[in-house]
């Protein structure tokens, strides 16, 4: 059952966003508006290098309902059994570390990605380290983990959620992307790219209001310098994980579309998940779309009522 966000019946919509996601979603407009405004589930991950799923799921069922997150086996979407509750960041599982609270279609980047224990990994756009985290554990602590990002102030919290998580096979860089571009040896890399934000509408408002035609020629500005340099960062063999929560194609199907115009080793992979999507677009307006961007994965809110994502993974051959 869908809770409506108070308020949101007077938030003022911009013409051109009413405009521009008309065209893009049709008769689905009013639905995804629906999620848009409603409340986000709470989502939790288990820390598996701090704790077991069983254990953790133990500790919380007394007082939380825990559902599954179908795609991923350490996600749980998470309700207190009587009344409500959301300070979930109180509970002793989040405190020491055991769990990370983080929106269920949020894990999936680090899904695709799937590190292995003594890979070399990247996360070029790693703070607040949600995404880091959820590596790191995959690589079960070994290997080497570069978390980087570009601004100093989001760096404090990822080096504190990074302790409490009990990682320490990462090192933290404060690096504009393009630095690694000439590092050329990276089994793996995640650019989980900053963006116009408008699958997150849900989780702040504000995303709304800030959005503009504008800020998305500057963020596909950004992305396209970010993806070319992740791109390049990998060794032959290397697989790259480019991922939005925004839903413009100008930043999702155009922005994969250019790099494999661009990159003749560039080749994208089908993602398998049990996971309803919607169809990634390949004609919209006069952008050149690939049509094989039909391997990526477009998620709306409304697809499995989490938050709207863009994933895309990519193969240097």
């Amino acid at each position: 059952m869908l809770e409506t966000i108070p308020r949101s019946a007077d938030i003022i919509i911009k013409d051109k966003f009413v405009e521009r996601y008309k065209a893009l979603l049709g008769k689905d407009y009013d639905t995804f508006m629906k999620y848009s405004f409603a409340y986000i589930r709470k989502t939790i991950r288990v820390n598996t290098l701090k704790a077991k799923v069983s254990d953790v799921k133990k500790s919380l069922s007394k007082d939380w309902e825990l559902e599954q997150v179908p795609w991923c086996k350490e996600g749980f979407w998470i309700k207190y059994r009587v009344g409500k509750r959301f300070d979930i960041g109180n509970t002793p599982e989040h405190q020491l570390g055991r769990i990370y609270v983080q929106d269920a279609a949020s894990m999936i980047p680090a899904i695709v990605l799937n590190p292995k224990s003594g890979d070399m990994v990247l996360d070029m756009c790693a703070a607040p380290g949600s995404k880091t985290t959820q590596l790191a554990q995959y690589m079960k602590n070994k290997g080497l983990l570069i978390a980087n990002d570009s601004s100093g102030k989001r760096l404090s919290a990822l080096g504190i959620n990074l302790t409490r998580c009990g990682v320490h096979n990462t090192i933290i860089t404060l690096q504009q992307g393009n630095y690694y571009r000439k590092i050329q040896q990276f089994d793996k890399v995640l650019v989980d790219a900053p963006c116009s934000a408008s699958g997150t509408i849900r989780r702040s408002l504000k995303a709304l209001s800030m959005w503009s035609p504008g800020l998305v020629r500057k963020m596909a500005s950004i992305q396209k310098q970010l993806i070319q340099a992740g791109f390049m960062a990998l060794k032959p063999g290397g697989t790259m994980v480019y991922s939005t929560c925004t839903q413009e194609l100008e930043e999702n199907e155009a922005m994969v579309s250019y790099l494999l115009s661009k990159y003749e080793d560039a080749k994208l992979e089908e993602i398998k998940l049990d996971i309803k999507r919607s169809k990634p677009i390949t004609k919209f307006e006069n952008l050149e779309i690939s049509p094989e961007v039909k391997k990526c994965l477009r998620i709306y809110p409304q697809d499995n009522d989490t938050e709207g994502f863009f994933i895309a993974k990519i193969k240097k051959l």
